[in-house]
């Protein structure tokens, strides 16, 4: 895609970038990213005689894009799982089987499943626990989680779980982790400038696990040290670390031409001014920008809600729109 674009292949002096999701705004610049993926390899071991095996869920949270909307809550299931087993291993000698959370490495998680077994005295207890733990972290995220719902179900006994040391420096690298906002741009009200997003958990096999996130910034200094930072954290569980090449930002130019023309064929068309501003997300603008400095860049499109999701969806009204102010701005280029 963009990243194979070669330098002086390409003759224009505008680029118009249609990947926009809010339907009357204008972006003029956006965030860098970068992939940071934590391989964890464990030695197993037969179960006890006398487990019980339970299957955990967190499920129902919100999800959605992680540039778009990972300042909309706090939650994320593979951190909410993750506090119950390291309260269940503490307290209740729970052994863990598998993990598994996310999807993809854009999109914030929306449901985390657990396979666990405890000894047959200690399950009461652990049951208990989980109950009491459902309904703290239900009440905690209630404002930003109306639908997150748990559940703990038996299952059949799985033929091999973590051993006891190396389960601990797993869910430990986990908690560990930072999840959301990192910090808020001091130019642009509203806009956040540093974020990261654990994406997933996948026990690959019984004896590896991959974890990946994904990080995003304006500045590519912090967008290197919060992956940094989440590198740590995975080492400390004993994981290989691979970070992806990663993507640069754009930084917004707010003397644009395309910008001004755009501003006001928009006017023109509908009565009203744009909102002109720029996004976390990553568009590829910063790629070709990279190789293609002297660009005059712009990008707008129709809105799209629940981006990276099985609810994703396009307002049909708004891509009338779009493409009317498309046509306009082409026509009035010089």
């Amino acid at each position: 895609g963009a990243k194979q674009i070669r330098p002086y292949s390409l003759k224009g002096q505008i680029l118009i970038n249609l990947d926009s999701e809010d339907e009357g705004e204008l972006f003029i610049g956006c965030a860098g990213g970068i992939d940071t993926v934590g391989t964890f390899r464990f030695d197993t071991e037969k179960p006890d005689p006398g487990c019980r095996a339970f299957r955990i869920s967190v499920e129902g949270m919100r999800g959605g894009h992680s540039g778009d909307e990972i300042h909309k809550s706090p939650g994320n299931p593979i951190k909410v799982l993750n506090r119950f087993l390291l309260k269940a291993g503490d307290e209740y000698g729970m052994r863990l089987s598998s993990f598994d959370g996310g999807n993809m490495r854009n999109a914030i998680p929306r449901d985390a499943y657990a396979t666990i077994c405890v000894q047959g005295d200690q399950d009461p207890g652990m049951q208990d626990q989980f109950t009491q733990f459902s309904r703290e972290v239900t009440e905690e995220l209630s404002e930003f989680e109306p639908e997150m719902h748990f559940n703990l179900e038996p299952v059949e006994l799985p033929d091999t779980f973590l051993r006891p040391d190396q389960q601990f420096s797993f869910l430990h690298a986990l908690e560990q982790c930072p999840h959301g906002v990192i910090s808020w741009s001091r130019e642009l009200k509203g806009l956040v400038d540093t974020s990261t997003n654990l994406a997933s958990v996948k026990f690959v096999d019984p004896g590896r696990a991959v974890v990946t996130s994904s990080q995003r910034s304006a500045s590519e200094k912090s967008k290197r040290e919060i992956s940094d930072r989440v590198a740590a954290c995975f080492e400390s569980g004993g994981a290989r670390v691979e970070h992806s090449d990663g993507y640069p930002g754009w930084t917004p130019n707010a003397d644009s031409e395309i910008l001004n023309i755009t501003r006001q064929a928009y006017r023109d068309l509908f009565g009203r001014d744009p909102v002109v501003r720029a996004i976390h997300a990553g568009l590829e603008c910063g790629l070709i920008l990279q190789k293609y400095p002297g660009l005059d860049m712009l990008s707008f499109g129709p809105t799209i809600r629940g981006a990276h999701t099985p609810a994703e969806r396009i307002h049909i009204g708004s891509t009338e729109k779009f493409w009317k102010l498309l046509l306009e701005v082409l026509k009035r280029i010089p």
